[in-house]
């Protein structure tokens, strides 16, 4: 792992203790650090949210993606989320953008996470109410849980092609409405799946901060600027009233880029 950075422990620290978390193939440390207990009072389903940001606020580069303004640090974070996570819950949008073909993790991870009481490997859910799912995704060895609505055009072609348990109903989208998150999120927890990452993209995101489903926010910091009209972190949310408080739980340095963990006080 000679290209990956070390993670400095900025907060929380003692004084005049530097905290380094040095690569490592099984990322013991950076795991334990990232699946502390849950906040108190939440429910069976905790949601984390992780996302990216260059310094002018953009979630994307000029290639509509993330993946030009992340790097090494972030990719060290984004993996160990997913180890800890029963499920990566993310929007059909982000899923064909960023190019999604499920959920692979190094084997040295798989050590760490069944080290962590988790036998199975964690599963994608794609939330899309029309059922738009790529075709490459569908045809996985473990196809994606596809969350909609009753009103989705594909729903029963999706029924047929990877199995009515795979499908999750969550609203009846009528008049064009919205998957309701929060339905959603109880269907994934009555399967099992408590501890729940997102990875966006934006508009999903903003869905579940308006109906205060989100505990805990991940949100790295790239240090570039690329201007243009890329969306921000969150998509289409109006403004939240009142907004939504945070609390740092700790901050992770590596070569210019800010890693925050943020706990969340529902508003909802």
């Amino acid at each position: 792992m000679t290209d990956v950075p070390a993670l400095d422990v900025l907060l929380p620290r003692a004084p005049l203790t530097p905290v380094r978390l040095e690569p490592r193939d099984d990322e013991a440390e950076l795991v334990d650090l990232l699946a502390r207990a849950r906040p108190e009072g939440r429910g069976d389903v905790m949601v984390r949210a992780n996302m990216i940001a260059t310094l002018d606020g953009a979630a994307t580069g000029p290639d509509d993606v993330t993946g030009s303004i992340n790097g090494p640090a972030d990719l060290r974070v984004f993996r160990a989320l997913r180890t800890v996570a029963d499920v990566v819950l993310v929007g059909a949008g982000t899923v064909r953008q960023e190019r999604y073909r499920g959920i692979d993790l190094p084997a040295a991870l798989e050590e760490t996470r069944r080290a962590h009481g988790r036998a199975e490997p964690p599963r994608l859910a794609v939330v899309t109410r029309r059922g738009d799912v790529p075709d490459e995704l569908l045809g996985t060895d473990l196809p994606p849980l596809v969350v909609t609505v009753a009103s989705s055009p594909r729903l029963g072609e999706l029924r047929d092609r990877i199995g009515a348990e795979s499908v999750l109903v969550a609203g009846d989208g009528d008049g064009d409405g919205p998957v309701d998150l929060g339905l959603a999120l109880g269907l994934l927890g009555d399967l099992g799946l408590t501890d729940v990452l997102t990875e966006g993209g934006p508009a999903l995101l903003a869905g579940l901060l308006q109906r205060g489903l989100v505990d805990e926010l991940f949100l790295t910091w790239s240090p570039t600027i690329v201007g243009g009209p890329a969306p921000r972190v969150l998509a289409g949310a109006p403004w939240l009233a009142p907004p939504v408080d945070a609390t740092l739980v700790h901050l992770l340095h590596a070569d210019g880029v800010l890693l925050g963990r943020w706990r969340l006080h529902a508003t909802a």
